[in-house]
């Protein structure tokens, strides 16, 4: 339930953040705005407690929803002006601050929210989307919200640059699910949808085997080539960004396309193996970027 490709381990601090769960948010980043750093650090916060709600420890699904619910309660209590509860101080004291300094967008907070508890209940279902569109608007409340967010706190609110936002945080996100289907699929987790498995002739029973054949190979490039187009339809932002936030950008992008060189050379083999960046990925990215 990520909007980002994963190299280095998770939820740690880097220097360009293409990586794990919400490490687009540019944490402690050298290129970070240095006014921004704490405002960014507070919504990271955020984002990565919720996900771990949803996503971490032997909880069953009724209680993760029940704790997703009781965090958005928080979440509208502080912006209400309340005090912060004991049991999440540490993440919504700082939020609560920056929501009254920076006027931040609070539907966008709640729609993260909305595609955690979507997909828990999704997976406890083990069900499926149905094609793009569908994928697509889980994408708007998983991804898109983390980039809007931004865009606020960098002072960027025109028309074209959020959809140019959406288009790279939603292909991040699908970057995230094409690297990590060895991993999803023995959870039960589907993010391949039915319109495509049919398209290419591929039984969802075969994929959540991990059956690989010519079909499914096929199936994962299309999927891949998909989140490749998004992802240089919405690449134009990072020259609408001034300074570090630009550079920032940059890399951010040049990381999720680095993922898809990694998806596409494996030929379908994802379904199997795991993608990753290495050293050498770090320094072609850094050079790409240059380019940009």
């Amino acid at each position: 339930m990520t909007p980002t490709p994963s190299s280095p381990s998770a939820g740690a601090p880097t220097a360009a953040a293409p990586v794990t769960h919400y490490e687009n948010f540019p944490v402690a980043s050298l290129l970070c705005p240095p006014q921004l750093r704490q405002p960014i650090a507070a919504l990271y916060a955020f984002a990565r407690t919720a996900d771990d709600i949803a996503d971490e420890g032997q909880a069953t699904a009724a209680e993760r929803l029940a704790d997703l619910a009781a965090y958005r309660a928080e979440l509208r209590s502080v912006a209400a002006g309340q005090p912060p509860g004991v049991r999440w101080a540490a993440v919504f004291g700082p939020l609560q601050a920056v929501l009254g300094s920076h006027r931040l967008p609070v539907a966008l907070l709640q729609d993260l929210l909305d595609a955690f508890a979507q997909d828990v209940a999704m997976t406890e279902a083990g069900a499926s989307y149905a094609d793009r569109a569908q994928l697509l608007d889980y994408c708007r409340r998983s991804a898109n919200p983390v980039g809007r967010l931004l865009l606020h706190l960098y002072g960027v609110q025109d028309e074209a640059a959020q959809h140019e936002s959406d288009a790279i945080c939603s292909a991040l996100q699908l970057i995230n699910f094409w690297q990590d289907l060895s991993v999803d699929l023995p959870r039960g987790r589907h993010y391949l949808t039915d319109a495509d498995c049919a398209a290419h002739g591929v039984a969802r029973a075969d994929l959540a085997a991990q059956r690989r054949s010519p079909a499914s190979d096929r199936l994962i490039l299309d999927c891949a080539a998909w989140a490749r187009a998004l992802m240089l339809q919405g690449a134009p932002l990072v020259r609408r960004l001034p300074g570090r936030a630009g550079w920032e950008l940059r890399l951010v992008v040049q990381g999720g396309l680095r993922i898809l060189d990694k998806v596409q050379a494996l030929g379908g083999a994802s379904l199997l193996t795991r993608p990753r960046l290495g050293a050498a990925d770090w320094l072609l990215m850094l050079a790409r970027a240059l380019r940009m």
